[in-house]
């Protein structure tokens, strides 16, 4: 595997993260920064209000205890500067109107050097923008995880030419980085941990996910399609070169039915490196997916959730799926009960009950195309080293549940590629 990103290393270095998998771990204690006065920061206030085209809004080191949200609507070429992210910090816990802490629209928007506290909604959330870079920020949640925790900690959606770079998203509790029917999107050199899902790219077409370390989450990566969303399927996404580690945080997402916020984050089974869930055309290589206890990839279509499976300008079924050269390693504990897909991995995987499995694969595909799924209709193809000593198990769950099959031949699935074409070239310049 390529080494990872020197900076991203030095990062978590720096913040000095513990080897520890505390659920309550934080990146460096921000009650020991001086308290910015009122009036302080009433001019933040001001500036985020006052703020024209073109213009820098500086934010000096402190302590900031906002009860107002802080917004830019419309607004082109402004960046957001912080002193850093140990040294200036945003703390929405007495935020009375509102939800996200900061909420963005523009025309490239650039927010860094600087961290986010407890906000009742998503930290930063950036909608319909062309152009906008994360660069050196955290956003997180004080009191650990927790289900009233925000939704999402950096939250782009609707958006083009996304940059995500060197950030650390931690106890959301949906995805700590979240981009959401957007295009041309890189997410690099970032830390995602403590969050129900470390990151996540949803509907969303064409982007590049590599250098990250996802630990600690209850699932670490994931590409999701779902229905009903003003932009249908989303497609090409490469994940590479990530560090996807022992992802087996407890799922504390709001839970189906008790919420408006309640969603399909809450049926992911803690222990799951990557999810694949009705997602098209995506290329999984040269990650180290490692000791996390359910499965390290499982591709799904969404008929698994078992939810209405129709919705214009997209498809439930997962296809064009290459995943080939990472690395594994499944001595974790055991497969994570609390889910139906845990249970379904841990009781009826090919390599007998309690087993973690390296890759699974729902085995639900499009009949119109073949009537055989041995065929490999929808393109998943595998080509990892040594595959015969992985776990690999495929389902058959056309006789439903009194009738459960598992298969672990792959070989069906071996002998192709389908590359992933991206062009990132553009962003990667921000």
């Amino acid at each position: 595997m390529k080494q990872l990103n020197f900076l991203a290393l030095l990062l978590v270095s720096i913040i000095g993260f513990s080897c520890s998998s505390s659920s309550n771990e934080q990146t460096f204690d921000s009650s020991e920064l001086p308290r910015m006065t009122q009036e302080q920061t009433e001019k933040v206030i001001e500036d985020f209000i006052m703020a024209e085209d073109g213009a820098t809004i500086q934010i000096p080191a402190g302590f900031y205890e906002l009860n107002t949200q802080l917004i830019l609507d419309n607004k082109s070429n402004i960046t957001i500067q912080g002193a850093g992210m140990e040294e200036t910090v945003l703390s929405f816990k007495n935020l009375k109107t509102g939800g996200e802490g900061i909420k963005l629209v523009g025309n490239n928007l650039t927010i860094q050097d600087l961290t986010v506290e407890d906000a009742p909604g998503d930290g930063v959330k950036v909608q319909h923008t062309d152009g906008i870079t994360f660069r050196r920020i955290n956003v997180t949640w004080t009191n650990g995880d927790k289900s009233k925790n925000g939704t999402y900690a950096i939250y782009p959606v609707q958006c083009k030419n996304v940059m995500i770079d060197e950030v650390i998203a931690s106890h959301s509790r949906d995805a700590g980085i979240y981009v959401g029917q957007s295009e041309n999107i890189i997410v690099k050199n970032s830390l995602a941990f403590g969050n129900v899902a470390g990151i996540e790219i949803e509907n969303s077409d064409n982007a590049e996910v590599f250098g990250n370390v996802a630990r600690n989450n209850s699932a670490g990566i994931l590409v999701f399609n779902l229905p009903g969303l003003p932009k249908g399927d989303g497609a090409k996404t490469k994940i590479y070169d990530n560090e996807i580690i022992e992802n087996n945080h407890k799922n504390f997402a709001t839970a189906m039915g008790e919420s408006a916020n309640g969603n399909t984050i809450t049926m992911v089974p803690p222990g799951t490196g990557i999810v694949l869930l009705a997602a098209k055309e995506v290329e999984i290589y040269n990650n180290r997916i490692l000791r996390n206890k359910t499965t390290g990839v499982a591709i799904a279509s969404y008929q698994i959730t078992g939810f209405p499976s129709e919705a214009p300008n997209w498809s439930p079924f997962t296809s064009d799926i290459y995943v080939h050269d990472n690395e594994y390693d499944r001595t974790k504990g055991f497969p994570d009960l609390s889910r139906e897909l845990g249970q379904l991995i841990s009781i009826y995987n090919a390599h007998g009950k309690a087993k973690t499995q390296d890759i699974i694969y729902d085995g639900i595909w499009d009949e119109a195309i073949s009537a055989d799924i041995t065929t490999n209709p929808m393109r998943i193809c595998l080509s990892e080293e040594g595959i015969e000593d992985l776990f690999f198990t495929r389902f058959d769950l056309t006789e439903g549940e009194d009738n459960i099959k598992a298969f672990a031949d792959a070989s069906p699935f071996q002998n192709c590629s389908v590359p992933v074409n991206t062009n990132v070239s553009a962003i990667a310049e921000m």
